[in-house]
């Protein structure tokens, strides 16, 4: 019997209406998947591996995401400052929080709202990011603390005199 103009049903009908092709009933009448692929409609998506809270489920919730409130308060103090012209200790303050958010999601085991995607790639993204911003700040003209001699001759060869 056609569910919404759909078509015979082979598989299961999901709550939008919808047949989903891979899906097939067992001896109950439930669907069952028969196939890896993904299913026509999701309902909802899985939460990165620790993302459960940082503290128990009674605390109020600054408390329970304090880790992103800790590296997005950082980046907002970085930016503050870099809007009041101290330009390298702001940028420095960000990469730090950056880095501090890598340091958090690989020490933790739950970290909430911090955990975006895989353990793995959310340390590499916050460090690689967190690194280069640190680098290029203290890289700054004029009087930079960090430098690189083959910057300039990069620089010399690209631009002609």
């Amino acid at each position: 019997m056609p569910q919404s103009g759909v078509g015979e049903s082979d598989g299961a009908v999901n709550s939008v209406g919808a047949v989903d092709p891979v899906s097939a009933p067992d001896a109950a009448g439930r669907p069952r998947r028969t196939t890896r692929r993904f299913p026509l409609f999701t309902r909802d998506t899985a939460r990165p591996e620790g993302g459960g809270r940082a503290a128990p489920g009674g605390a109020p919730a600054p408390a329970r995401q304090w880790p992103i409130l800790a590296v997005l308060s950082a980046v907002g103090l970085g930016l503050l400052l870099t809007a009041l012209d101290v330009f390298r200790v702001g940028t420095v303050l960000i990469g730090a929080a950056l880095l501090a958010g890598a340091v958090l999601r690989w020490v933790m085991p739950d970290v909430g709202m911090l955990a975006v995607r895989s353990r793995f790639t959310d340390i590499v993204t916050y460090g690689f990011l967190g690194l280069a911003i640190v680098l290029l700040a203290l890289m700054i003209q004029p009087d930079p603390l960090l430098k690189t001699p083959f910057l300039q001759d990069i620089l010399h060869f690209t631009v002609a005199e």
